[in-house]
């Protein structure tokens, strides 16, 4: 078989119709208009916060226009190496259930499964970045709930699954670690690699949150609710060092939701906005000093005021700057 990225150049990243060539201090981010997606008056999900972040980080100097690369669409060919072939041809064709459809949490419209699969490629592309200047970032994505074969939770396609298989499936990673930090367990992506050594994956969560039925990861730590800063850190900062010396991943999928906030409406934490920081901060100087690339996706937030939603994710671009460049 062809291998399926053998038009992607290494050495660059396609920004809109323009292929450059990569400038190794430059923080690269995937943004895409098409990252917002339109939802009924009172929907839930703050689709507005993919607008918000890249306009806050470009006001306030943190980054610059140009730094946004627009990722292409997804071919399916890739996406098959992680979703079934019945289920695509579902999402293709707008041909879900009404149960798959509420679970899936949004209304099913072929501008959406368009928007997954730009959102699957900014993981991917970011992935590729990463191995070259050691971090990159995507506005969107850490859709953990998809599995193999059925959506849920917000979740169409699982954009770090799917670009480690890719990094797997072209030999470009031997060993995967997902680092997933969302509230919510990443049951998904835990699923899809239950079988897979080449893939560590490591949920740090709500233990009472969604999803009720958990699946299993390699390591799960079910937090209680209300659990504060003190509490998270000392657990994250006991954990996450030695599971990278024991795992050795040669590449590393972040996701750094920002549900874990105290002021968030769905995450059940006390975790305060400062502490949300130092866990970002803690994640990316450990992936540098370990030399360990790292690919990050956003993940979730649901703060009742969506400014702290956007400044918390704005937190993890800004460390990125800071720590890498």
């Amino acid at each position: 078989m062809q291998n399926p990225l053998s038009n992607i150049q290494k050495n660059s990243i396609n920004k809109g119709k323009n292929i450059v060539d990569f400038n190794t201090e430059t923080l690269y981010m995937a943004y895409s208009q098409v990252y917002k997606y339109t939802l009924p008056k009172g929907h839930r999900f703050p689709m507005e916060k993919y607008e918000l972040i890249p306009e806050q980080l470009v006001y306030e100097g943190t980054v610059s226009e140009s730094d946004f690369f627009t990722p292409q669409l997804m071919e399916d060919e890739l996406i098959l190496l992680t979703h079934s072939r019945d289920y695509i041809r579902k999402l293709n064709h707008l041909d879900l259930s009404r149960k798959e459809i509420r679970d899936i949490g949004f209304p099913v419209q072929a501008s959406l499964i368009t928007r997954g699969k730009y959102i699957a490629n900014g993981t991917l592309q970011c992935a590729y970045i990463a191995k070259e200047t050691g971090v990159s970032l995507n506005v969107a994505g850490g859709t953990h709930h998809a599995f193999a074969d059925k959506g849920e939770g917000f979740s169409l396609f699982n954009d770090i699954a799917i670009a480690a298989n890719v990094l797997l499936n072209t030999k470009e990673s031997e060993k995967i670690l997902i680092i997933d930090l969302d509230v919510h367990q990443g049951n998904g992506t835990a699923h899809i690699f239950r079988n897979e050594p080449r893939v560590f994956t490591f949920s740090m969560h709500g233990e009472r949150n969604y999803p009720l039925r958990k699946e299993k990861s390699d390591l799960d730590i079910g937090l209680p609710d209300n659990s504060s800063d003190n509490i998270y850190l000392d657990i994250l900062c006991k954990t996450l060092p030695s599971l990278i010396s024991n795992e050795k991943p040669d590449f590393i999928f972040y996701l750094s939701g920002v549900d874990i906030l105290e002021t968030d409406k769905l995450g059940r934490l006390s975790v305060s906005k400062q502490g949300c920081k130092e866990r970002d901060r803690f994640v990316l100087e450990l992936c540098r000093a370990e030399n360990i690339p790292v690919a990050v996706s956003m993940g979730g937030g649901y703060s009742t005021r969506i400014a702290d939603t956007v400044d918390a994710h704005c937190n993890t671009f800004r460390l990125a700057k800071e720590i890498f460049f």
